[in-house]
């Protein structure tokens, strides 16, 4: 049997309902039919073929949310090549890396960000070619393109790169099954996601979280995708969401967030039925205030980069705040301590997953992959623990959790608590060594809007020492502008520590 996942994702699909709308253009409202957007697919793979890209051969793209993203994507994947999208929020540094790293032979790229990677393609060792997604031209006859590629189960189909919130970014190797395995677990076991659905997300194509939420869910459950290219900023999710009616929505701690601190009417979100989120642990407060104001629930959840998806979540209608929720079926768990072996009930422990879609693992990576990969199990690098009650809440990155006083300091909790304060509208923990060389908190903040900022590092002290163990407490608050953050929104604790 072909295993190559371009039958369940582009051919099926245009088969069983040829008619259905598949995407839609958020800023235009464009439309392509399931049928039409597999006739692109075919015509990109035409087109690379013809470009000489061979089976297992690596082409980036660096696109735009987009119809195009999706028929460069599948058609790579349909002639046997390998896609390897990027973030569109790169610099000519990063992109020269990337295509070094990946050995891509071939680029395709949404002209907004010509300015940055097409520098980077200079003088690159393996790239041969270079394609602008907007141009239509560049698309090959479908005719010539025979049946997709006869993958097995253990052929890589696609890889993502990590955000690279403590280094450089490492390319994480996917196969064609693992977006079956995380479409049925999330998508239809836990969310019910089907015909009726229209899908919205915050999160960009080139980020797993959004690759999966807007590339792949939509069309194995006959959902219909709305893709904006641009920033999603409120306004503009205000206005998308308002014209096209979403039933589910996928979005990021910090865009909900924005959210909330922007004047938006009460009816936004009147048509989602869940709304979903991931990429970092979504404070308890953000989601409380959500739904007070939307009348909407969050679900939070657990996924990576090298899961492919969330494959630990709250459920529908049971979310418990503060919490990432319980695996998934098929997913499991284990927690463990220093030394390696399982953590005593109710003890942190460094996060340990095991599931169908674990990457294959890095590209060229043996150092990394020693360190992720235990047998069947991926240490994703988070510190964990189990509640009483099942669920599984974040203590924040193995790496960042701090020990204040001879005692282990969650950087989460703080945050959470301090998110609580109505003037600030978001807030970055880190350690820090104080005069006698020891670690202690310290919190960056950024205020929200019309907040002021005067005596706001006193009004966090105090909020933090007046909820928390003392030693909690952070012992330097700077009220800065924004945080740095990656790519897909996670925030590089790395640079505020240094």
């Amino acid at each position: 049997m072909n295993a190559n996942a371009v039958y369940r994702f582009v051919i099926e699909p245009a088969s069983a309902a040829p008619d259905e709308v598949a995407v839609v253009d958020a800023p235009s409202g464009s439309q392509l039919t399931r049928a039409e957007l597999a006739q692109r697919v075919r015509s990109a793979a035409a087109a690379l073929a013809e470009r000489g890209l061979q089976r297992e051969q690596r082409v980036m793209l660096c696109c735009a949310d987009t119809p195009a993203f999706l028929w460069w994507f599948w058609g790579a994947m349909w002639i046997g090549a390998v896609p390897v999208p990027v973030s569109t929020l790169f610099r000519t540094a990063d992109y020269r890396f990337l295509l070094r790293d990946s050995r891509a032979v071939g680029l395709v790229y949404s002209p907004p960000f010509a300015a940055e990677i097409l520098p980077a393609a200079d003088d690159q060792p393996f790239l041969g070619w270079t394609l602008d997604d907007t141009d239509d031209s560049g698309l090959g006859d479908p005719g010539t393109v025979g049946d997709p590629f006869e993958a097995i189960d253990d052929d890589v189909a696609f890889w993502l790169y990590t955000s690279g919130t403590t280094g450089h970014p490492k390319g994480a190797m996917h196969r064609h099954t693992d977006m079956s395995a995380v479409t049925d677990g999330y998508a239809v076991d836990i969310l019910g996601m089907g015909p009726s659905d229209t899908v919205y997300s915050v999160a960009k194509l080139f980020f797993a979280y959004g690759l999966g939420n807007a590339g792949y869910f939509p069309p194995a459950t006959g959902a219909k995708v709305v893709l904006n290219p641009a920033r999603p900023t409120p306004d503009d999710i205000a206005a998308h969401v308002t014209r096209y009616q979403p039933t589910l929505y996928f979005g990021v701690p910090t865009s909900y967030a924005q959210l909330l601190a922007a004047d938006l009417p009460v009816d936004t979100f009147a048509s989602v039925r869940q709304a979903v989120s991931a990429g970092e642990p979504l404070p308890a407060d953000i989601g409380r205030r959500f739904h007070e104001r939307f009348g909407v629930e969050i679900l939070d959840g657990l996924g990576t980069t090298e899961i492919a998806h969330i494959v630990i979540t709250n459920r529908p209608g049971a979310s418990v705040p503060g919490t990432s929720g319980t695996p998934i079926e098929g997913c499991e768990v284990s927690l463990r301590d220093e030394d390696g072996n399982e953590a005593p009930d109710g003890e942190p422990g460094a996060l340990h997953i095991a599931f169908e879609s674990v990457m294959a693992g890095y590209w060229n990576r043996t150092e990394q992959n020693r360190k992720a990969l235990h047998g069947r199990f991926l240490a994703t690098g988070d510190t964990y623990v189990c509640n009483p009650d099942g669920t599984y809440s974040c203590l924040g990155r193995t790496d960042d959790m701090m020990k204040v006083s001879g005692i282990w300091v969650s950087p989460a909790e703080v945050e959470a608590c301090i998110l609580e304060m109505e003037s600030v509208l978001s807030v970055a923990v880190v350690g820090a060594l104080d005069d006698a060389g020891l670690t202690k908190p310290s919190a960056f903040v950024v205020p929200a809007p019309g907040a002021a900022t005067g005596s706001l590092p006193e009004a966090v002290q105090a909020h933090v020492r007046e909820r928390l163990a003392p030693y909690k407490y952070p012992r330097w608050v700077s009220v800065v502008d924004e945080l740095p953050q990656t790519a897909t929104g996670k925030i590089k604790r790395y640079l505020l520590r240094d």
